[in-house]
């Protein structure tokens, strides 16, 4: 049963956050900060999500499950519930929690929600974030979905530079045809106009690569029958870079993009296109789980890094606590489908990466709770909502709610430079 003794919201007062770790803040002669994505851990940010009340106008966006008709227990599309005890600005949902109590969730249209997630970025020595940006819901013929991606993007800027993490733009091709590709640049000049995205002095934070401001491009050269082609992604790092390689471009591409097998297109264009590229960041997500990951990453990693230096291209891989997506897919089997292990997954990929030579980490993801792979503060086992005949899945009971924010600032610490740490967990 939990205790009664909450916060306005309706939620237990949290813990003293960890003193901020000690971070040297050297700005080039241009003044940004981070010119290159070296020596950096650091995380998806997905931002989609919306609260009934809150100004978007989205109601329970990207939280209410279609198939059930709504969020309430019995019907939702996450399986991981935030730690509430933070956030200044919250929305009462139609859950309780077992004592009868009230449950709230946050928005990332408010500024003071983000403001805070960067916070907890910079308490906990994480680098940064990735901002997500889906092709599909800011096209012209969603206002919306524009309007709520782009305030959430303002809001991560200001909290970027006020907190001194980076920050970079990633486009998610997820759902496009050819013509939403097209649309992308489109877009990616929009942003550079409202925002003066690359102006030092604005934003001396936005991440930098190769001495140009970096942008990604999530979702190349998959096979699962996608509505754009390879051909499509190249015409547009063309156009994005122009001839005078204006700007530098990371993408995430599948988990065996150098073999082209699995989950991988085969085609010579997926190589002509990643060497035309400045990063490329594989997609590990359920590739693999603990007691295969050896083998499965054994396989790939070293080769993958070794292709890279070769052909003078950066090699980002990529690092999950665990996944989880059974009230998303309506599927009681998919809960905790593959387990967090109280970080022993998490840090067998950090170490499995730094070991094989990586110099820097992407994180999936910081807030994506649909599937499980959140490593912000989450509700722990015992503290969750009820959830009708489904469920939600918790931190482990015998860790704090921050303990993900926490080993991620670990892997932080070793990427950067720092000694003592090894294949061996670090103690809390």
């Amino acid at each position: 049963m939990l205790s009664c003794a909450r916060n306005s919201n309706g939620t237990e007062p949290g813990p003293e956050p960890p003193e901020p770790p000690v971070e040297e803040i050297v700005y080039d002669e241009t003044g940004c900060l981070y010119t290159s994505y070296d020596k950096l851990v650091m995380a998806g940010y997905q931002g989609w999500f919306a609260a009934e009340g809150d100004a978007s106008e989205r109601g329970w966006y990207h939280l209410q499950n279609g198939s059930c008709g709504g969020f309430f227990p019995g019907c939702s599309t996450v399986d991981f519930w935030p730690d509430m005890k933070e956030y200044t600005k919250t929305y009462k949902t139609a859950f309780k929690y077992p004592d009868g109590s009230d449950v709230y969730m946050y928005s990332p249209y408010d500024e003071e929600t983000i403001d805070l997630h960067f916070k907890w970025m910079k308490d906990y020595g994480i680098d940064g974030v990735f901002m997500q940006r889906f092709v599909v819901e800011i096209k012209e013929s969603n206002p919306k979905g524009k309007r709520h991606f782009n305030k959430v993007l303002e809001n991560a800027l200001k909290a970027a530079k006020k907190y001194d993490r980076a920050i970079c733009v990633m486009y998610d091709l997820s759902g496009c045809t050819s013509a939403d590709v097209a649309y992308l640049e489109k877009d990616w000049e929009e942003l550079q106009r409202i925002f003066n995205l690359f102006d030092n002095k604005t934003h001396p934070t936005y991440l930098r690569h190769n001495k140009k401001p970096l942008v990604t491009i999530w979702g190349v050269g998959f096979n699962d029958n996608r509505k754009y082609t390879i051909a499509d992604v190249d015409k547009l790092v063309g156009r994005l870079k122009g001839p005078e390689k204006k700007v530098s471009v990371m993408l995430g591409v599948p988990y065996y993009w150098r073999t082209m097998k699995n989950d991988t297109e085969n085609s010579p264009l997926l190589h002509a296109l990643i060497k035309k590229s400045d990063i490329i960041m594989p997609w590990a997500v359920g590739r693999y789980r603990n007691e295969n990951y050896n083998n499965v990453a054994g396989a790939e990693l070293a080769g993958d890094i070794q292709w890279c230096k070769n052909n003078n291209v950066t090699y980002v891989p990529l690092a999950f606590p665990g996944f989880s997506w059974g009230n998303l897919k309506n599927d009681p089997s998919q809960y905790n489908s593959i387990p967090r292990l109280k970080g022993d997954f998490l840090w067998k990929q950090i170490a499995g990466a730094k070991m094989s030579g990586a110099q820097s980490l992407y994180v999936a993801m910081f807030d994506e709770i649909d599937e499980g792979t959140a490593i912000y503060k989450c509700a722990k086992e015992g503290e969750l909502p009820l959830h009708g005949d489904k469920r939600f899945v918790g931190i482990e009971s015998d860790l704090d709610s921050d303990y993900y924010l926490w080993l991620t600032g670990q892997a932080g610490r070793w990427f950067r430079g720092e000694s003592g740490f090894s294949a061996t967990k670090p103690v809390r």
